[in-house]
């Protein structure tokens, strides 16, 4: 299907079935943006407790658990 066709198909439709195809773009632009954004260290999660000095350091912990 071209895109002239895909138009005109759009714009056959009733109003509202036309804001359903307009709301199903919205979300697969955001949803697709938000596979953009693929890093890691770019989530806001990623060392929020770095600088706790409440907390101790249990990688050597963790390394001795998964090594088993």
């Amino acid at each position: 299907m071209n895109l002239t066709q895909l138009l005109h198909d759009i714009e056959q439709l009733p109003p509202e079935a036309q804001r359903q195809i307009e709301n199903f773009i919205e979300f697969l632009i955001a949803r697709h943006q938000a596979k953009i954004k693929t890093k890691l260290s770019d989530e806001g999660f990623v060392g929020m407790w770095r600088d706790r000095q409440d907390l101790q350091d249990n990688s050597k912990n963790r390394q001795s658990e998964w090594s088993r």
